[in-house]
Formats: structure tokens, C-alpha cells, sequence
């Protein structure tokens, strides 16, 4: 019993204090892992501000801006994908591909976007794919023009 009041304590605790935990892991490596007030991210069909108390949900991501801010500073990544899950205070973010924002290369973003525009489709499933990664490209650049 004492053991579930010490839980209960600290979920209240967390709550009151503002702030949640925020964990972004790639299949390389764990590329976040903190406490912050606020985490927006890029789901397949717009985009979802996260704040302490957030009922439960789990989540499909797109590609786009997951940004981060606690106290001091904003954190921004392009994700590429993924699947984020919320539950008690723990955003949990499943991606194969996060960059920090100053680390997108702006040239080879411009290269991706132009190669993208330039590419052939003429069936519905190629130019859903160009689509897509003209979509991508210029996302990832939006990402790196707002670097901090």
C-alpha cells in the first residue's frame, strides 16, 4: 500500500509541477530523453500539442517538426514518421528517422526537394510518392529554417 501512495505522490507531483517526460528513440539510438513543459508533434493528419494531464492516446506520425520546450529553451527535430504514444505523462516517440534542426543539412535538403519536383510520375502510385517526398523535403527545410 505505501508503495502505491509513493506512486500516486509522485503522478501528482509530476502534474502539479508542469512538466512532462519526453523520450524520442530512433533504431540507432535514444536521440531525447527529458523533462519539459510542452512537446508538439507532426502526426499523419496534423499536428498534436502535448501538455501535462494529455488523456491517453496513441498516435500515427508524419513527417515534420517535433519541437520541445522547457523552461529555458525549444528543442526542434525533423521526424520522419513513427508512432508517438502518451500515457501518464511519458510522450514516447517511435521514428526511424530524427534530426536535431541544426543538424539538417539546408543543401542537400534543397537537392532532395529539387530532385523530388523533377522526378517522373505518371501512374497514381508514383505521384503520390512524389507527392510525398516533395512533402518531406520541404518540411525538412521549414524544420531547419527555424533552428534556434
Amino acid at each position: 500500500m505505501a508503495t502505491h501512495m509513493t506512486a500516486e505522490a509522485e503522478k501528482a507531483g509530476k502534474t502539479s509541477a508542469g512538466r512532462i517526460h519526453c523520450v524520442v528513440v530512433t533504431p540507432e539510438r535514444t536521440l531525447f530523453d527529458a523533462r519539459v513543459e510542452f512537446v508538439a508533434l507532426p502526426l499523419y493528419d496534423g499536428e498534436l500539442g502535448v501538455l501535462p494531464g494529455r488523456t491517453p492516446l496513441i498516435g500515427r506520425l508524419g513527417f515534420g517538426e517535433l519541437r520541445t520546450r522547457d523552461v529555458t529553451n525549444i528543442n526542434r527535430y525533423f521526424i520522419d514518421g513513427g508512432f508517438v504514444q502518451v500515457r501518464d505523462d511519458v510522450v514516447t516517440v517511435l521514428t526511424n528517422r530524427a534530426i536535431p534542426a541544426t543538424e539538417i543539412d539546408t543543401a542537400a535538403a534543397a537537392t532532395e526537394l529539387e530532385q523530388a519536383q523533377a522526378r517522373r510520375a505518371t501512374t497514381e502510385d508514383e505521384q503520390s510518392e512524389k507527392a510525398k517526398a516533395v512533402a518531406r523535403a520541404r518540411a525538412q527545410l521549414r524544420v531547419a529554417e527555424h533552428r534556434v
